[in-house]
């Protein structure tokens, strides 16, 4: 029995698809090729960022700068191992995963407070729609302005309690500066692109 070339083209036409979703956007300083690069028909990042900004108030460049700055667009990012005897791998930090980093405690208070319960950290709709999540209860509950990326990192990089307690450490500032000014470009970069 002879098979078609249309059946054997395909699962791999699938497969390269599917690959190209793993893959990280190669320009990530550039809000607008990241947009460009993810913009197909089962994976739309900027309408999932801008259906994000429209549930949350948060706005689409705050949401894309926190996720560059957590995961690099990495779907499958997870913090390094601890060496155990100074170079076996050991456990990790933390439970941080995918484009959000979020950690497992919080990912699970998403699910179970937005009914979400099939959301997944290594999608980017989902990852965008937590963050999206995450930084609206911190205007909500800590008075931060839905435009103030720096304020809004830090209580995602601390976790709302250690932003309560105003643990600000100099690295940890650098970081919500450098997502600041990340985030001051993709803004610029969105009025270009659109």
């Amino acid at each position: 029995m002879r098979v078609s070339s249309f059946s054997r083209i395909v699962p791999v036409a699938f497969v390269l698809a599917l690959s190209a979703c793993a893959t990280p956007p190669r320009h990530i300083n550039n809000v607008c090729t990241v947009f460009e690069q993810r913009d197909g028909l089962f994976n739309n990042w900027q309408r999932a960022a801008e259906r994000t900004e429209r549930k949350y108030g948060i706005p689409t460049h705050v949401l894309m700068a926190t996720i560059r700055k957590e995961s690099g667009f990495k779907s499958n990012a997870r913090p390094p191992r601890t060496k155990l005897f100074g170079f076996i791998p050991w456990k990790r930090v933390s439970s941080a995963y995918g484009y959000s980093q979020a950690l497992d405690g919080t990912w699970a208070q998403y699910k179970r407070e937005t009914g979400s319960f099939g959301a997944r950290r290594g999608n980017f709709a989902d990852a965008v729609d937590f963050v999206g999540w995450y930084h609206s209860k911190t205007v909500d509950n800590h008075g931060v302005s839905r435009n103030d990326t720096y304020r809004l990192y830090l209580a995602y990089y601390l976790g709302w309690s250690g932003y309560k307690r105003g643990n600000w450490g100099a690295g940890v500032q650098r970081y919500a500066r450098d997502t600041q000014k990340m985030a001051d470009k993709y803004q610029a970069q969105m009025r270009q692109c659109r």
